[in-house]
């Protein structure tokens, strides 16, 4: 199963350069809703997951950004990359020099993906292909969020679990381009940029993605934002 996985991420994609990142390489695709629709054939699954880890969205390309610009945030230090789609910004901490990199997500298609793409960086990135949302923060000291904040049900599970991380020690970096569940009361923004982003699926092609960091403070009430009557 895995090699086919690995086969239909190689025929959906073609390697591409990523807008704005130099020497970064992804297996990327086209249109979102056809590789979709393939995904969904393939597994026999209607409801299966969009393919967002064929495409280089805009959270991402801001982690991405900021990382080539500040090394010392990740160099030396163990990464965790938490919805990482196509391992962008889990493959760009290891050009920065991080120790080691562990990209996480739920999606068998992102985890062949991530191997794929690490392999084309020529970067050695460990992926764990569950949901880490419903165990307790790891053992790192670094966790990238890029593109967790699109989704209110998604939202309410990774806040919390972003809030126990940065309250062990672990510094908690967002990228986001202000999507409406961004917690934007919990975030001290650390720069912006204007990043091309490689899917249709974004209102337009050129946003400014941010990159904030958790601020040092407990803050239980900004779990209320993504109570349901909120959703």
């Amino acid at each position: 199963m895995a090699t086919s996985i690995r086969a239909f991420v190689l025929h959906h994609t073609q390697l591409r350069s990523v807008p704005g990142l130099s020497g970064i390489r992804l297996h990327l695709a086209d249109e979102v809703l056809p590789l979709w629709r393939a995904v969904q054939v393939e597994t026999g699954d209607a409801e299966a997951a969009l393919p967002y880890w064929a495409f280089a969205w805009a959270g991402g390309l801001a982690i991405g950004h900021y990382l080539g610009e500040h090394p010392e945030a990740v160099a030396g230090r163990r990464v965790f990359d938490l919805a990482s789609g196509s391992g962008l910004c889990a493959i760009v901490a290891m050009n920065a020099g991080a120790a080691e990199a562990t990209a996480a997500d739920i999606d068998a298609f992102a985890v062949a993906a991530v191997g794929l793409n690490a392999r084309a960086n020529g970067r050695r990135v460990s992926v764990v292909g569950r949901d880490p949302l419903d165990e307790e923060p790891p053992e790192v000291d670094v966790i990238l969020a890029g593109d967790c904040f699109f989704d209110a049900g998604l939202a309410r599970r990774v806040l919390p679990w972003l809030l126990r991380a940065r309250d062990r020690g672990i510094d908690v970096l967002v990228g986001d381009p202000g999507r409406r569940y961004l917690p934007t009361d919990q975030l001290a923004e650390l720069a912006s940029y204007e990043v091309r982003t490689t899917t249709e699926l974004e209102d337009i092609e050129l946003k400014q993605g941010a990159v904030f960091r958790l601020r040092p403070t407990r803050g239980d009430e900004a779990l209320a934002r993504f109570r349901p009557e909120h959703s």
